[in-house]
């Protein structure tokens, strides 16, 4: 067992780990942030998307002792002081979601998307989320939310 520090949605957090101990089981498991979703187990599908030092990675395929001394954001770290992230809010404005299993990572994708990109056009949005499967919406409610968010960020 290895101990393992970082930093989760502001909060400096620690725990004891096995070396094979993913970051999505650290957290789900660990820390009871269960918003960080499995979906696949083989990098696919980009329900587990969390931000790592401020960068969207698959926290399935990412050891929780990799992650040792960093900032890590989730879904639950989005919100502040009962308001939304302008993310959640477009996805909710747009109906970019259905069932909601994919939505964590999608959102925290997308956040990541408009941070590096604040005006992205459709294809670009498209492009840039392919790493991320919705088997509900067919995709054209999520990029009209991502484009919304941007115009709200200042894209």
């Amino acid at each position: 067992m290895a101990t393992v520090s970082m930093t989760v949605n502001g909060q400096a957090v620690s725990g004891e780990v096995e070396g094979r101990t993913l970051l999505v089981q650290f957290l789900r498991e660990n820390l009871n942030l269960t918003g960080t979703h499995v979906g696949c187990d083989t990098s696919q599908c980009g329900a587990c998307v969390v931000h790592v030092n401020g960068d969207s990675m698959k926290s399935c395929t990412m050891l929780a002792l990799q992650a040792d001394g960093a900032e890590v954001t989730t879904i639950e770290g989005l919100a502040q002081g009962g308001e939304m992230h302008p993310m959640q809010q477009a996805f909710q404005d747009n109906h970019g979601l259905q069932c909601g299993f994919c939505t964590p990572g999608m959102v925290m994708s997308a956040i990541d998307l408009v941070a590096k990109n604040p005006n992205p056009d459709e294809a670009t949005i498209r492009e840039q989320l392919e790493g991320n499967i919705c088997r509900c919406t067919g995709y054209h409610n999520i990029v009209k939310a991502v484009q919304q968010a941007a115009k709200a960020t200042g894209g």
